[in-house]
């Protein structure tokens, strides 16, 4: 049997082991808590704030069908097919009614397009609507549009990587307006619809095809406000564009 001080010995040294198991036990459990602590999820405001804006558009949308042109506007705003998608401010779709007979095809937005969203409206677009009025048509009749929806930068000529990522996007369009006929606005429309290197001068004045419509072409409203001596000719245009319109779309032409 042990003696009094030998019990109190192995009580003092019981005592003690159960104090350092205690102080174990807590030190743990403080670990625990600070490890849950690193890896606890942001309240929701934080979160919210920490996380970059995420848009509903699609960077890369369908280039057809759609049902319609405002379906198809409100589905390719957030494009991101070429690198022009990333500068510009303001993705220029197309305006005008609907039901066009005439479909007027630029080739790129500008500074004043790429602000406000919408074609020719700086000017240029001034212009076209004077020259419009003369031969006894408005804007809302007719359907504008380009062939890139972004404005390159410095207004340069679209880059044919461009204009194979957006092309589509007019092919699908023409498809909804089923247009009686398609009008190139100047030299560069002309030469990317028809696939050829011919002057403007050549391209003047005959009836091309362009996707099964007959394709006119006339100067574009920058060159007549560079030149107006070339006004004449341009007010000419219109109005044996008017003619043939008028006379219905059956008309041979060449193209594509």
């Amino acid at each position: 049997m042990f003696d009094n001080s030998q019990n109190s010995s192995l009580r003092e040294k019981a005592l003690n082991y159960l104090e350092f198991l205690s102080l174990y036990e807590k030190e743990l459990y403080l670990e625990s808590a600070r490890a849950v602590e690193k890896v606890e999820a942001p309240r929701a405001d934080e979160s919210s704030a920490m996380r970059p804006a995420q848009s509903s558009l699609n960077p890369y949308p369908a280039y057809a069908p759609y049902d319609s042109l405002h379906q198809m506007e409100a589905a390719v705003g957030g494009c991101l097919r070429c690198t022009l998608g990333s500068s510009r401010n303001k993705l220029v779709f197309g305006t005008g009614s609907s039901n066009a007979r005439v479909v007027f095809i630029g080739e790129a937005p500008g500074a004043e397009e790429d602000r406000l969203g919408e074609p020719f409206v700086g000017r240029a677009g001034k212009l076209l609507d004077t020259m419009l009025d003369q031969i006894g048509w408005e804007r809302s009749e007719v359907y504008i549009c380009n062939i890139l929806k972004c404005r390159p930068p410095n207004n340069r000529d679209p880059l044919p990587d461009e204009i194979s990522m957006c092309e589509p996007y007019l092919h699908e369009q023409l498809r909804l307006l089923d247009p009686d006929w398609l009008v190139a606005l100047g030299r560069v429309s002309a030469q990317v619809l028809l696939r050829t290197t011919a002057p403007l001068r050549a391209l003047r004045g005959r009836v091309h095809k362009y996707r099964g419509k007959p394709f006119w072409v006339t100067y574009h409203p920058a060159a007549l406000l560079r030149n107006q001596n070339l006004m004449p000719d341009a007010h000419q245009d219109l109005l044996n564009l008017k003619q043939m319109v008028l006379a219905g779309p059956d008309i041979e032409g060449n193209g594509i």
